[in-house]
């Protein structure tokens, strides 16, 4: 997530308070539902550590909060983009290890990359949770795999090779295959994908055909240069990143004393992007699992956008038919994007088609109104570059950073077009993808440099005449290369000077938070965001394809490029090729926070043929087109579904649209309630009761005749909790039996009739006799 404005209201620092139990609720202005919750995929820049567990919950919506407290069992979170889910799932850990009830070593918390990695450790980091792990799957099992393979094989662990393509070369070299640099760079992508989906070399071109993938040469040809890979490495005694994975499966698979000390280790995990897990990665979840379900798995089909590395939405699609009794919580709520942003999202995924379509959510934007997104059609791409870099530097002089732009395409190979014309306009930019920040040499010398300053202090003569952190950060850099204003132009100077720009900024974000920290104070702040890979924001407009845009957002987002051929791509055949363009273009879609810009040209050089149009995806949803309306009412609400054995077989989203359901409420003191047994009682637990007990004992009577004829366990036919909400309730028409939780209309029709006899003081036996 992209660092915190200005503009972004604080969490709400005061947490409303439960009345004395019989008084009416009197909601805190701070709460959620008045519009001060913090923005879901903001946090402020440096925030005060909540200073209990209770506190960690604060400015949570029902939902995230639904998360935030389900700690036991497995867990599955349907987060839609934008609703908040690093927030739920970070404040989910925090509480649980604030209130005692997780160890910090035993939670692992997995995700996909380095960046979303660090940001989580940054996150738990300021809520109070030190000592969670927070890693990559690679990185989790590298480690596993470093420290276990002295026992299980014996000796050190072989050299992993950064890069496999020069080995893919030379293996081609010995089987006398000649691969330009595009196959090979192909090449290398099929050999990564048959060892995430553990195919070997002898699988390979019936598993390809299967998976119906494009494959760049003759299946057999690949086969037999994955063959000949394989070798090479065991020739050479390296290791590659698939390998990491493979072996520490193998390891934990044929050693059961080394799998059982990982799982005493690790009781609980949290796995983000878990549309993105591949049969490899799951497998090894599963190992690292053993027999339990304390399991919380958080994802979004409808971004879905890595099949080709052998990333499935399967696993998220089908956890509730592995885990029947999971509790699935959707959130909806999008904290993100204006109404119109998310108008335009929504419209996307209403022409889609197929199962993560089938299971898509429609995202309800909790921002006031925007602009409508921006639709531009082009001559020819330089004019499509230009008009962007145009528009960019209007946006720039109007006030608004240059750090909060995003300019997205399809395809690395576009870039270079929009960092000529972006240059020529005189706009900084800055690529995605590029060396992390404190990787930079620029960044490691400064590291240095205010480090030695604040060692020495008073006695270095550069901070004579520098009296607050701010001007002493800057007397300290001015020796590294950073100046008031930006040197003219761009490349390697202006990205130097951004990046010890961000460290200036960052320095007065700090004192501005901070009052009175000092120059060391700041350094062991680097030290520990390094750690967490927590970077500051480089000002600078952000180029990066779409695949790399994922998990970012800016306030203005350019989607370039938008036209049949590139969008989809030329090579998306397949009906589920196509399918993974469009869910690929939502994901540049809701980047956006505030302003949409969307352009294609219609020629890709000027003067040349205008033989383009607009991307298909964009029928009917841009201004004077036509085209598909979307299928509509399929799309899941937001909310609670708790797992039980009734459920066991049914699919993780619902059918048939399910109307939204408000937050449950405490029908005596007013307080939201997140416990499945409350939800169901509708009071809290320890508020006061008027239950009719004569009424509940006759219920349990009849609930164990009930059971007996039934064959069936009493808690069957409804629990206590739910006899105790009808005894309290006294229903007297179908529709009031109805509402209460536990009833359902499948109970309804099998024990209403009964249920109300009995509330009704009636005697069942003369009621039968009667009919």
């Amino acid at each position: 997530m992209a660092a915190a404005s200005a503009r972004v209201m604080p969490a709400a620092s005061v947490r409303p308070r439960r009345p004395p139990c019989g008084q009416p609720a009197h909601p805190s202005p701070t709460t959620w539902q008045h519009g001060c919750v913090t923005a879901a995929t903001h946090s402020t820049l440096f925030p005060q550590v909540p200073d209990s567990a209770d506190a960690v919950l604060d400015g949570l919506d029902p939902e995230q909060r639904a998360v935030a407290t389900a700690l036991q069992g497995p867990v599955c979170v349907l987060a839609g983009a934008g609703t908040g889910k690093t927030r739920a799932i970070t404040h989910r850990i925090a509480y649980g290890v604030r209130a005692g009830i997780l160890q910090p070593s035993s939670v692992l918390a997995v995700t996909f990359t380095n960046r979303a990695a660090g940001e989580m450790r940054g996150r738990l980091r300021q809520l109070g949770a030190v000592g969670v792990q927070a890693r990559t799957f690679h990185s989790a099992a590298l480690r596993q795999l470093q420290y276990f393979w002295p026992k299980a094989i014996g000796g050190s662990l072989p050299r992993l090779v950064d890069r496999k393509i020069q080995l893919v070369a030379d293996a081609a070299a010995a089987c006398r295959i000649r691969l330009d640099r595009g196959e090979l760079r192909d090449v290398t992508a099929e050999i990564e994908w048959s060892k995430v989906t553990q195919t070997v070399p002898g699988d390979y071109a019936a598993a390809a055909a299967k998976a119906g993938r494009d494959v760049p040469r003759d299946p057999a040809e690949i086969a037999q240069l994955y063959s000949a890979y394989e070798e090479l490495k065991r020739e050479r005694v390296v290791i590659d990143f698939e390998d990491v994975l493979l072996l520490t499966v193998a390891v934990l698979q044929d050693r059961r004393d080394i799998a059982e000390q990982v799982r005493a280790q690790y009781q609980h995990f949290v796995v983000d992007e878990y549309q993105d897990v591949s049969p490899l990665q799951q497998r090894l979840l599963e190992l690292w699992l053993g027999d339990r379900e304390n399991l919380c798995v958080v994802g979004d089909a409808s971004q879905t956008i890595y099949s080709f590395t052998g990333a499935t939405p399967d696993h998220l699609l089908d956890f509730r038919t592995r885990h029947p009794g999971a509790t699935v919580v959707k959130l909806v709520r999008d904290y993100r994007s204006t109404p119109q942003v998310v108008h335009l999202a929504n419209g996307l995924l209403a022409q889609a088609r197929g199962r993560a379509a089938d299971h898509r959510l429609e995202l309800v934007s909790q921002r006031a109104a925007g602009t409508d997104p921006v639709f531009t059609e082009y001559t020819d791409e330089p004019a499509e570059a230009e008009g962007a870099a145009r528009r960019i530097r209007e946006l720039i002089d109007a006030g608004v950073p240059a750090s909060e732009i995003a300019v997205l395409f399809r395809t690395n190979a576009q870039s270079e077009t929009y960092e000529q014309a972006l240059a020529d306009a005189g706009v900084p930019y800055q690529l995605r993808g590029a060396e992390r920040f404190f990787d930079r040499p620029e960044v490691r010398k400064a590291g240095i440099a205010l480090r030695g300053a604040a060692r020495f202090g008073g006695n270095d003569a550069l901070l004579d005449d520098a009296p607050d952190l701010p001007s002493q950060v800057r007397a300290v850099l001015s020796g590294e290369g950073w100046t008031p204003q930006p040197p003219a132009g761009s490349g390697a100077v202006r990205e130097r000077w951004e990046s010890l720009a961000a460290l200036v900024h960052l320095a007065q974000d700090f004192a501005a938070a901070r009052p009175g920290v000092t120059l060391a104070d700041l350094v062991a702040e680097l030290d520990e965001r390094a750690g967490a890979q927590h970077a500051p924001t480089v000002q600078g407009v952000t180029l990066a394809s779409l695949h790399s845009a994922k998990g970012l957002e800016w306030d203005v987002v350019f989607l370039v490029g938008v036209a049949e051929g590139m969008m989809p791509i030329t090579y998306a055949k397949t009906d589920e090729q196509i399918e993974e363009e469009r869910r690929l273009l939502y994901v540049g879609v809701t980047r956006a926070r505030e302003r949409l810009h969307l352009s294609w040209a219609l020629s890709r050089s000027p003067g040349s043929r205008p033989n383009r149009r607009p991307s298909r995806f964009l029928d009917g949803l841009r201004p004077g087109s036509s085209g598909a309306a979307g299928r509509g009412g399929t799309a899941g609400a937001g909310g609670v579904e708790r797992g039980s054995a009734a459920t066991a077989s049914a699919p993780v989203a619902p059918g048939p649209r399910r109307r939204q359901r408000s937050p449950a409420r405490c029908r005596v003191c007013g307080r939201t309630l997140t416990d499945a047994g409350e939800m169901k009682l509708m009071r809290c637990e320890d508020c006061p009761t008027d239950m009719d007990e004569g009424l509940y004992e006759r219920l349990r009577d009849w609930r164990a005749g009930q059971a007996e004829r039934s064959g069936q366990p009493a808690f069957c036919v409804f629990t206590d909790k739910t006899l105790m909400a009808i005894a309290e309730t006294v229903p007297d028409e179908e529709h009031a039996l109805a509402r209460i939780p536990g009833v359902g209309m499948r109970k309804l029709g099998r024990y209403g009739a009964d249920v109300l006899a009995i509330c009704a003081g009636r005697d069942l036996d003369e009621d039968r006799g009667l009919n």
